[in-house]
């Protein structure tokens, strides 16, 4: 192996030797792989006697040339080349994922509670309070105030005991549902009103609803009826013969309306 910094004169010799006797030794030249890998060659030369064909001067000298490059390359610097770089993966936007839609239960309407049908007071028949109710929840439809229904109770106790009563003299009356018959003339139904005084036909005073409504109605337009006594005011509707009969009703009447509205608010 030749190193590097040999004397000149020593490398002579070692040509002089390798072209002298070609044949006969085995010239191992070592070569440093490039960089630093590290790499080894190894030539070898064998003899003739082995079976090997004789290397040529020319081709020795070739090789020793070639060693004698590899040692003096391996004295230069080396930089190491950088690693490439390695990508660095960019980062997707994920997709914002669509929100699932909350199942809302529908919220359940309270079913309305039916008033409470109150069972008759203050002595009453069914009949009678039966008739009271249909004053009373008339009126409330109206809008009227509760003075105004305690009136109006008060009054057909005086006029028809709370009954729906034809009329004994009217016989077109007793064509129409009734309670009984009452004899004052052609007055019919829980208010005793008259057809012939108008306040409507015999088919409409016998209707509970209508009979009260028309009372009301009159009621209303009477001045300062609120103010007044209730069997003034009464009297002012009804004009009857006997102005003061009405107000022996009202403690009754009161109990009686107090029973149907309270439950139906």
């Amino acid at each position: 192996m030749i190193a590097e910094g040999e004397p000149a004169g020593r490398r002579r010799k070692l040509r002089h030797t390798l072209t002298r006797r070609p044949g006969r030794a085995t010239i191992a030249l070592a070569s440093a792989a490039a960089c630093c890998l590290g790499l080894v060659t190894v030539v070898e030369l064998r003899t003739a006697d082995e079976g090997t064909p004789t290397s040529s001067p020319a081709a020795n000298a070739e090789l020793l040339r070639r060693a004698e490059q590899e040692s003096a390359s391996r004295g230069l610097a080396r930089t190491p080349s950088a690693p490439p770089a390695t990508p660095t993966p960019s980062a997707s936007t994920a997709p914002n994922p669509t929100p699932t839609p909350k199942k809302t239960t529908p919220t359940k309407k309270p079913t309305p509670r039916k008033p409470v049908d109150p069972a008759p007071v203050a002595g009453l028949t069914v009949a009678q309070m039966n008739n009271a109710k249909k004053i009373v929840r008339t009126g409330h439809a109206m809008g009227v105030p509760r003075r105004a229904l305690v009136i109006a109770v008060a009054t057909a106790m005086q006029e028809s005991n709370l009954y729906n009563l034809a009329s004994g003299v009217l016989p077109e009356s007793q064509n129409h549902p009734n309670q009984g018959l009452g004899w004052d003339h052609d007055s019919v139904g829980l208010f005793q009103q008259r057809a012939s005084m108008g306040w409507g036909t015999v088919a409409q005073l016998m209707d509970p609803a209508y009979a009260t409504r028309k009372f009301l109605t009159t009621l209303l337009t009477v001045p300062g009826w609120q103010q007044m006594r209730l069997t003034e005011a009464a009297q002012a509707v009804q004009v009857s013969g006997f102005p003061e009969a009405y107000a022996k009703h009202e403690p009754r009447a009161t109990v009686i309306v107090n029973a149907i509205v309270a439950p139906a608010t």
